[in-house]
């Protein structure tokens, strides 16, 4: 694997073939989860969007977890936040930008969530081992979840008096459907693989050696012979439009987006269609996103 220009403290950047693989890289804390790791992630995530080298990427955790939680030895406010201040909800409107609402007062899961919803390239989440709390909402708006034998899911707030983060309340819902979301915050339970795939929280369980080449088969399935401008802007549209209140906001988008990939990548993909040959996609991301992203 090719080593990266820039180094991380908590992560794990390796590129091969086309596939980023990003490490979460604490194995001796079972790579419990701190500010530091989030605002790398939020580089990590946003940095191989404007990687054309990059096609995919898997996220998988080093030694024998996937991400163990918040790591609750941190002096002062273990979240990172600033108890000084009394935040209101017109501040997380105005000031949402605000440095000092940023790093005292945003949730940093959920700025770590927003990376990742915001890429363009396919993400996949392989879970090797513990993944509780934010190791567990981290990997909702990941567009699919593999699992090995070994994992553990848990999203154990209740457990601790508090809630919910890293925007899992809007997405844990559409991946497993309002009632299901529910019981697993209700409950608080850990679930083992297997009950992870039953409550539809992964697409398959896998042994501990097959994970990671599973999960590049998956990449690779996904992205090799495809146009890397219509496979951004699908991400996009799914995530966004899913959510629009009447789906003629959906054909406003893809309107747009069916017209400028059909001047663009499309005319080859049709001509190769016809010639029978192998599609040669020159779209580039994000250089040749079209002109009305983002919408």
């Amino acid at each position: 694997m090719t080593e990266s220009a820039v180094s991380y403290e908590t992560l794990r950047y390796d590129v091969a073939d086309g596939i980023l693989t990003l490490w979460l890289h604490r194995p001796e804390s079972m790579n419990a989860f701190t500010v530091t790791m989030a605002n790398e992630l939020v580089h990590a995530f946003d940095r191989a969007s404007a990687d054309d080298y990059v096609a995919a990427i898997v996220v998988t955790g080093s030694g024998k977890a996937f991400c163990a939680g918040m790591d609750l030895s941190a002096e002062g406010n273990v979240f990172g936040l600033d108890e000084k201040q009394r935040p209101t909800m017109q501040d997380m409107v105005d000031r949402f930008e605000d440095p000092v609402i940023v790093d005292g007062v945003r949730d940093t899961g959920g700025r770590v969530s927003l990376a990742i919803y915001r890429c363009l390239k396919p993400v996949i989440a392989a879970i090797n081992g513990a993944a509780v709390g934010i190791g567990a909402t981290m990997t909702l708006p990941m567009d699919v979840r593999i699992a090995s034998e070994r994992a553990r899911v848990g999203f154990v707030f209740g457990r601790l008096g508090i809630v919910p983060e890293a925007c899992s309340t809007w997405f844990l819902p559409r991946v497993v459907g309002m009632s299901r979301a529910l019981e697993l915050i209700y409950s608080a339970d850990i679930l083992d693989a297997q009950a992870a795939y039953e409550f539809g929280l992964v697409s398959e369980v896998v042994s501990e050696e097959d994970l990671l080449p599973r999960a590049y088969a998956l990449a690779h399935k996904f992205v090799d012979g495809r146009s890397p401008v219509a496979t951004a802007l699908m991400r996009q549209m799914l995530y966004r439009n899913a959510v629009e209140p009447h789906p003629v906001e959906a054909h406003r988008v893809e309107s747009l987006a069916m017209f400028y990939t059909s001047v663009a990548d499309g005319k080859e993909g049709v001509a190769a269609f016809l010639e029978k040959r192998p599609a040669d996609f020159t779209g580039r991301v994000p250089e040749d996103m079209p002109p009305f992203y983002p919408w």
